[in-house]
């Protein structure tokens, strides 16, 4: 006799999230084997390979990810997330913004950890940037990847470098340095602020 699993255990098999299982059972694609006297779903693992949607994407949603690097750049974030919305909206696509602000090279931010959390759970079928560069400056292509595992469909608007490139690449090399420069000589030392100043010199010439 099979193990019959509960919703998290039956979700965490599929790929998917616990509300996903119940979207399915909504619309009909997918039931649960029984239910306990307290009304807990209980399926069976031998029915839920054939019934696994996780390679479907009209079911999942359409992510469109806008990202900007500091709070003087909102006419950019918003050309974004105009872009995004004409797009999404010409191919018919139901779907949500996640607006970001942050460095290209911070993998801290509120919005990413957003996205990568509904990734690892399956509830996204399509992601939609405007640029690669977007998403992130330097390991884009390992989140590409597990979005190629997942069966997420990835869309970039725009194949070539943003014009900004080389002023936004500018940047995250200076907060990089910023971080590193005040765990070596502390933040207000004499000498941080002198390579502060020459750095900040060095990106508005670029």
């Amino acid at each position: 006799m099979n193990k019959f699993l509960s919703i998290q255990d039956a979700a965490k098999y599929m790929g998917v999230s616990p509300q996903t299982l119940r979207r399915w059972e909504k619309a009909g694609k997918i039931k649960p084997a029984y239910r306990t006297e307290g009304k807990q779903r209980r399926y069976d693992p031998s029915l839920l390979r054939p019934f696994d949607l996780t390679n479907k994407t009209t079911d999942r949603l359409t992510i469109a990810y806008a990202r900007v690097s500091s709070h003087d750049q909102k006419d950019d974030l918003q050309r974004q997330v105009h872009m995004l919305e004409v797009y999404c909206s010409a191919k018919g696509w139901t779907f949500s913004i996640i607006k970001d602000l942050g460095s290209g090279m911070n993998y801290h931010k509120k919005g990413l950890k957003q996205l990568l959390d509904l990734v690892m759970t399956g509830q996204i079928g399509r992601l939609v940037l405007t640029h690669k560069d977007r998403l992130l400056r330097f390991g884009a292509e390992l989140i590409f990847s597990l979005c190629a595992v997942k069966n997420i469909e990835v869309v970039i608007i725009n194949q070539g470098d943003e014009p900004s490139f080389e002023e936004e690449l500018a940047k995250d090399v200076l907060e990089i340095i910023t971080v590193f420069s005040a765990r070596l000589y502390g933040s207000r030392s004499h000498k941080n602020k002198q390579l502060m100043s020459n750095l900040q010199q060095a990106v508005k010439d670029v």
